[in-house]
């Protein structure tokens, strides 16, 4: 699931599919509603407070979704459509936006929700005194700053940028420093949600209650139960085309995704969209009619720091990312392990997207060659000797363990290499030390599409300082090859500039594509109107129960 998405988690970056912490209560009882149409759903454990521009993982992500809105949402097959916006208009050559709200919105704590709320959130977000992970989504907009590439030195202060105006109440323009015919589609993302005034006060304290403008609110009492669930309620304050048609979401955190398929099969947990590997075989006659398996804009992968000693971008790193991806046998795994419900990757995107393809040049380097992968692991062992064990880590909560030992088997068999995989307890744990770079070989990735498009495949994980770019993987030859093709008004012009910038991804290999994946899951006998959107996220508002 970190995007870019730019961009849109899911972020992330970071992947759905993954339950954490310890076991959820299944009570509701702090839903503050009608406990008995209260629907029970699963979530990991938020990384980082619920701030929008702060969360590029789907745990946090989850929970913004629910609880903001945007100026657009995305239905159940990708289209945008509006949601606070009333109007979107633009000029000729997609230079200058000009948005207007629709009348009588409010947040949840009853404050009005005016054009300025949008401009000062956006503002506070990008201004890289504040240091949000996600600030660069508004590297668009003219007066965009961007943080300094060196951790060490001191980030400028610039509170606003000149491209955002303010005209009135329900009026603001955004000019951007070039042409971006996909801008508003983009805006559905947490991350260009709108902010109350009340908080600027204390940020740090607003991320654990934030206030709504979406669908649901945190619960007033024990809303979030760190580690345990997070509890959400219908903002009554909402009155957009997300309404929330139960009485609420219980998100329960489980050490394990055995534990929680369980729990749907006995009618104790409505909602899993995610399922261990021990049911892949069985979820289907488990569930009949509730079960789900759909193809959904998810890609998965494992990347390597580009600053890790022998995996940099010269030429032993290269010979070994290529060794690597060589020596995996992707087919075997997803027939073997996930019994058909991923998709061995060809590129770095997702079918389930316009400008997908299956035939970039270069993507040999992802068909099973043991012999071509020794030849070339052996050429950058005569460049500096590989004495260590590669490692490739992955959170244990979230059924990850039998492909990680698979693929680790694979290169262990198949480059003469030593390889094992590093279980981590839960998923916020992985990313802390993802984020903090403190890993030296692999560590598992996944992404799951912010809005439905290549560029936000692209972007926001390989562009230099992108804000999910975990491997810190830098070429100017991607990132002139991604900007034209976001200035395109043409979307086969844009998509065929993506699949020159896919060629460089390809002889980098920064990440390494492993498969595309299904959503797979169910839901009990008690809830009806479930649906699983494009992204793979169901539509919590529309689930009902019997």
């Amino acid at each position: 699931m970190k995007t870019k998405r730019i961009l849109a988690v899911v972020s992330a970056a970071a992947l759905t599919f993954t339950l954490s912490a310890c076991g959820g209560s299944g009570s509701g009882s702090s839903a503050g509603g009608d406990e008995a149409k209260t629907i029970t759903a699963v979530n990991t454990e938020p990384q980082n407070p619920l701030i929008p521009s702060a969360t590029n993982e789907v745990g946090g992500g989850r929970i913004l979704t629910s609880i903001n809105s945007g100026l657009v949402y995305y239905t159940k097959d990708g289209k945008t459509q509006n949601e606070l916006a009333d109007s979107i208009e633009h000029n000729d050559d997609f230079t200058k936006f000009t948005f207007k709200l629709k009348k009588g919105l409010k947040f949840s704590d009853g404050s009005d929700l005016k054009a300025q709320n949008f401009v000062d959130a956006w503002n506070w977000a990008a201004n890289p005194k504040n240091a949000q992970t996600q600030a660069p989504f508004f590297e668009a907009i003219k007066g965009y700053t961007e943080a300094p590439a060196d951790e060490g030195a001191t980030a400028p202060d610039v509170p606003k940028m000149e491209g955002l105006k303010v005209v009135d109440d329900t009026t603001f323009t955004v000019e951007l420093n070039s042409s971006a015919p996909d801008f508003a589609d983009r805006l559905g993302h947490q991350a260009y949600a709108p902010l109350p005034e009340s908080a600027y006060k204390d940020m740090k304290a607003y991320g654990q209650k934030p206030v709504s403008s979406g669908p649901y609110k945190l619960a007033d009492k024990d809303g979030w139960v760190h580690n345990e669930k997070i509890t959400l309620v219908p903002n009554e304050h909402y009155n957009g085309p997300r309404k929330a048609k139960n009485a609420g979401i219980e998100f329960q955190i489980y050490a394990q995704p055995e534990a929680a398929y369980q729990k749907l099969l006995s009618d104790d947990l409505d909602v899993l969209d995610g399922l261990p590997d021990s049911a892949f075989e069985t979820y289907k006659k488990d569930l009949g009619e509730r079960a789900i398996n759909q193809p959904a804009a998810v890609f998965q992968s494992f990347a390597i720091d580009v600053k890790a000693p022998h995996f940099g971008m010269d030429e032993e790193g290269r010979l070994r990312r290529a060794a690597l991806s060589q020596a995996i046998d992707r087919k075997e795994v997803t027939d073997t392990i996930f019994k058909g419900t991923r998709t061995p990757a060809d590129d770095f995107t997702s079918p389930t997207v316009d400008g997908y393809s299956k035939d970039v040049p270069g993507n040999d380097v992802l068909k099973f060659n043991a012999k071509k992968a020794k030849e070339l692991w052996t050429k950058a062992d005569a460049i500096s000797k590989y004495d260590g064990t590669f490692e490739i880590a992955y959170n244990s909560d979230g059924g990850h363990q039998a492909w990680v030992d698979a693929v680790c088997n694979q290169l262990k068999n198949n480059l003469g290499i030593k390889a094992q995989g590093k279980a981590y307890p839960d998923f916020k744990s992985m990313r802390d030390d993802v984020t903090k770079h403190a890993l030296q070989s692999g560590f598992r990735t996944g992404w799951q599409a912010d809005y439905p498009g290549v560029f936000n495949f692209l972007a926001p994980l390989y562009k230099t300082n992108a804000p999910s770019n975990d491997a810190r993987y830098s070429n100017t030859e991607f990132d002139r090859l991604v900007d034209e093709g976001a200035v395109q008004t043409d979307k086969a012009k844009a998509n065929a500039k993506y699949k020159e910038a896919q060629e460089v991804l390809f002889k980098d290999l920064p990440y390494i594509p492993l498969w595309y994946a299904n959503v797979n899951g169910g839901y009990s006998t008690k809830v009806k109107n479930v649906d699983f959107g494009w992204d793979s996220f169901p539509l919590y508002y529309q689930i009902e129960k019997k």
